[in-house]
């Protein structure tokens, strides 16, 4: 018998509430309600110790489909290539020309959102287009 499971992807980063509202705007995700008994998030990160405020942020899709997006305080910063990396799938059943344009305008809505162009890769016999691109903090992921 097979089960299947939910996943969460995790990113240790600095600014944990930043790159959460990166994330929701890149994949329509939205940052779910405050813990019951507060009205805001601000609320509540004002009762918790200072050491823990904004320790943590979520991402969440709001048709419930999609993994869950985590977002944890670390102290160190990102020194070294990410291991594991988002596919952000935009180009989907696009070839040639209209999946490169479609990449593309993708691509500038993100920048005006404080990402970074690391790379285009034009199609060829094997591959189509896609585009590397870095988060807020500099965590990679490509336009697929």
């Amino acid at each position: 018998m097979s089960t299947i499971r939910q996943v969460q992807i995790t990113f240790d980063c600095a600014e944990p509430e930043r790159v959460a509202r990166f994330w929701c705007e890149v994949l329509g995700y939205v940052v779910p309600p405050p813990p019951k008994g507060f009205a805001s998030w601000d609320e509540y990160n004002g009762s918790l110790p200072p050491e823990q405020r904004g320790a943590w942020a979520v991402a969440k899709d709001p048709s419930g489909e999609g993994p869950r997006l985590y977002f944890q305080r670390v102290p160190e910063g990102k020194v070294a290539k990410n291991r594991v990396h988002l596919d952000v799938r935009v180009g989907t059943g696009l070839v040639g020309e209209e999946r490169l344009a479609t990449l593309q305008a993708e691509c500038a809505r993100l920048l005006a959102l404080g990402a970074v162009h690391v790379q285009t890769l034009i199609a060829d016999e094997d591959n189509e287009s896609c585009i590397s691109m870095q988060d807020v903090e500099g965590n990679e992921f490509c336009l697929d």
